[in-house]
């Protein structure tokens, strides 16, 4: 059986004291923020290392030059609500960044859009159209208490489908399938 990018499949991960409590909310956006909304723009490439629950990023940040590099392990947690399970990142060099990237991986493309309270995904390859958006929130009452923007179309929190791991292998053909069950169709009116 093939291993999907960002899965173990069937290991036992011990979080470590390093890792944090990941809470976000994710909704779905007919379309990109308004320019005029905008803080920050990251152009970020994530490669999911095959095999494992790794996550390499590189957020480039044409405003002030420069990149982050960094690896993420993610320990997903299976219930529903804003706790998404386990987060440990890790802040690299670019020669570190460079040895890991030669790894086998799955490779999703975005621009992602500050919009407070918001960080908007707006993806491109055969995820063009998709426009996810994200909130995260330090604490539980924080994320119960959240009312999301009209802007948002429909949320996706407990959707696994709308997770970078299982997203960046979906095909366009599924990825319509999955939009169009939320009434939204990239590239028409809405």
């Amino acid at each position: 059986m093939m291993e999907r990018a960002g899965e173990a499949q069937g290991e036992v991960v011990s979080p470590g004291k390093y890792a944090r409590i990941e809470r976000e909310r994710r909704f779905l956006l007919a379309g990109p923020p308004a320019p005029s909304t905008v803080t920050v723009i990251r152009v970020i490439t994530d490669r999911y290392l095959v095999g494992t629950r790794l996550r390499l990023r590189r957020a480039e940040r044409s405003d002030v030059g420069g990149c982050e590099l960094k690896l993420t392990q993610k320990v997903p947690v299976d219930q529903p609500g804003a706790v998404q399970g386990l987060i440990t990142n890790t802040y690299l060099s670019q020669a570190e960044y460079d040895l890991l990237a030669s790894l086998p991986a799955a490779v999703l493309y975005k621009t992602r859009f500050s919009v407070p309270p918001l960080g908007v995904d707006v993806f491109d390859g055969p995820l063009e159209g998709l426009v996810l958006a994200e909130a995260e929130f330090t604490g539980d009452e924080e994320a119960l208490a959240f009312v999301p923007p009209t802007e948002c179309v429909a949320e996706v929190t407990d959707d696994a489908r709308f997770t970078g791991g299982r997203l960046v292998g979906a095909s366009r053909q599924e990825l319509l399938a999955w939009l169009a069950e939320y009434g939204i169709r990239p590239g028409t009116a809405q």
